[in-house]
């Protein structure tokens, strides 16, 4: 019989999003095939430890702060080939080798960009968006931006940095919210599962939200509200993605914010969205198209707005993690359009294969000749 895959799945982190991605690994790790992986549970604590176990359970339920388990890291060292154990703050030589890696890490510090660094200086696969797609996935200024440049409809928004609004707060409360009008949502421009997110409906919850979103992030971005129904779609591939049927949040709360989503009881999820066939094809082809702009992997949800008067459809934001709780949009969209909880591991760990691989066929060797040609 075949060895099985040596499945790395990466979860907790250094973010606001720590107990989200705990509920996302508990599902991933209970649908992965045992037959077919064999998984290494990796996680990272709230100060960024990176602890494992030969058992995910201490992991996922309160462990990643006790002394019950195993500290490690993952080496930016191609030679290494996977996870190594620590002992009394050293290397004990114990390497758990990792064919791939699933990361499930919300948020910054994971989502980011930063892991996805990490793992490609250790040369692993892993599943998902690489070091770029996952930046500006998660950074709401510089996504709007890339947007905007291919073409796609976005919600008109300002970006304001914290060192500014310290030193010229009187200044920018005269100039805000200008065009954009009341209500607006103030958001930090790097967080994810609506942390941070206020709506303002005046002045004043406008400064207060301001507040709130740099106690998160150096930026925020205030950005015009519209009065809408909230569309999601998942799309999964690498240079040839596909769509998933799109669904329609209906949040208990004036929005979806972070209670709507994981604490409150009350959001609908309408699972497929209950819009035109024609309004379903176009936020089809608009998810791929706003994955293809920032060189998406693997996977991601593509957040929509569709406004209730014109019925006119903006872009809201590309999510490289997104959630994969029992109650999380991805995995549910795809399960209404064929494909199974299970088999969509498998396909991004197909999916993720595929692309180290595609990255191997580039060269890292150049010898250029005196007169500047290569030998």
């Amino acid at each position: 019989m075949s060895r099985r895959m040596r499945v790395g799945v990466i979860f907790g982190g250094r973010s606001v999003e720590h107990e989200v991605s705990l509920v996302s690994a508990r599902s991933i790790l209970q649908h992965l095939d045992p037959a077919r992986y064999e998984v290494i549970p990796i996680g990272i604590t709230r100060q960024g430890k990176w602890v494992t176990s030969s058992d995910a359970s201490p992991l996922l339920e309160g462990g990643l702060e006790s002394g019950r388990i195993d500290p490690c890291m993952l080496p930016g060292d191609p030679s290494t080939g996977g996870l190594v154990r620590l002992g009394n703050g050293f290397t004990s030589g114990t390497v758990s080798a990792l064919d791939v890696v699933f990361p499930v890490v919300h948020g910054g510090h994971g989502e980011d960009g930063t892991l996805q660094g990490l793992l490609e200086l250790a040369d692993i696969p892993y599943v998902g968006a690489g070091v770029m797609a996952s930046a500006v996935g998660m950074d709401k200024d510089m996504m709007k931006r890339i947007f905007r440049e291919a073409g796609l409809p976005v919600v008109a928004c300002r970006t304001l940095v914290r060192s500014e609004w310290e030193k010229r707060r009187p200044e920018l409360m005269k100039e805000l919210p200008g065009d954009l009008g009341y209500p607006c949502f103030v958001k930090p421009a790097n967080t994810g599962s609506s942390v941070g997110i206020t709506k303002a409906h005046d002045s004043r919850e406008l400064e207060l939200g301001l507040e709130q979103a740099f106690r998160y992030d150096r930026r925020a971005v205030v950005e015009a509200a519209v009065d809408a129904r909230e569309i999601e779609c998942s799309v999964l591939g690498n240079d040839e993605p596909v769509a998933s049927v799109p669904g329609e949040i209906i949040p208990c709360n004036e929005f979806y914010d972070y209670e709507a989503k994981y604490l409150a009881e009350g959001s609908r999820l309408i699972i497929p969205a209950e819009i035109p066939p024609e309004v379903s094809e176009k936020v089809r082809r608009i998810a791929v198209a706003a994955f293809r702009a920032v060189d998406g992997a693997g996977m991601a949800r593509v957040d929509f707005f569709l406004e209730r008067s014109t019925h006119a459809l903006y872009l809201n934001e590309l999510n490289t993690i997104p959630g994969f709780t029992p109650i999380s949009m991805y995995p549910k969209l795809w399960e209404a359009t064929g494909v199974s909880y299970r088999e969509l591991l498998d396909r991004l760990i197909v999916l993720a294969l595929e692309r180290h691989g595609d990255k191997q066929r580039c060269d890292t060797d150049f010898h250029p000749t005196r007169e500047g040609r290569e030998s």
